[in-house]
């Protein structure tokens, strides 16, 4: 499967914005955003104004990339969401925000998205006592999500769990640090969502 593989802080700063795929450099003075913030490339200082299409096409693509999926990934949601009943926009977040490798990042068990799927991908969590390897699975209001026993040992996820604490937990998962486990409480609304995106853009391009 295809996949970005060039220096991810070029991805903040094409966003202008961070989209904290770095873990904890994304906090620190070393980050790209604070360093350089213009869009990479020659003329990445001569930054135009961007309107109509390319607000919405920005959105578009800054909604993937915080969320690690490829178009035919991220237009699949959509289509998801349309068939729901309730708000497209809303639905659309709220599943992504239910998908494992996003509840094992929000529950600070990974520094970052990316390590999330990682980690996801290779067995380190279980869901209600069985082990899971899809970074896409849907979490579902009252599912266990914890990390694998023997996993818990590991540097970068005992790190993680440790710096996670300024960043805290969304309302709707529960934490329980000491045991690395973690519940989910509700389903996420749009008020819980704390990233800065406009959904109704997205929308609006694939409504086209």
């Amino acid at each position: 499967m295809a996949r970005y593989s060039d220096p991810v802080c070029r991805l903040c700063r094409r966003e202008g914005m961070k989209l904290f795929l770095k873990g904890d450099r994304c906090f620190k003075d070393k980050c790209s955003i604070e360093r350089r913030n213009y869009a990479p490339g020659q003329h990445g200082r001569r930054r135009s104004k961007v309107l109509g299409y390319g607000l919405q096409l920005r959105e578009k693509q800054k909604v993937k990339r915080i969320y690690g999926l490829l178009e035919s990934q991220f237009r699949l949601y959509f289509q998801r969401a349309e068939r729901k009943t309730g708000i497209t926009g809303e639905n659309l977040l709220r599943q992504l925000e239910l998908r494992l490798d996003n509840v094992v990042y929000s529950l600070g068990f990974a520094a970052s998205r990316p390590q999330a799927r990682q980690l996801v991908r290779h067995g380190h969590i279980e869901v209600n006592g069985k082990k899971i390897n899809i970074p896409s699975y849907q979490a579902r209001k009252g599912d266990v999500i914890q990390v694998r026993e023997k996993s818990r040992k590991n540097d970068q996820i005992r790190q993680a769990v440790e710096t996670a604490a300024g960043r805290g937990v969304p309302s709707w998962l529960e934490l329980n640090a000491e045991q690395f486990r973690g519940t989910v409480t509700d389903v996420p609304k749009r008020e819980d969502i704390r990233l800065p995106i406009q959904e109704q853009l997205i929308v609006e391009l694939y409504s086209k």
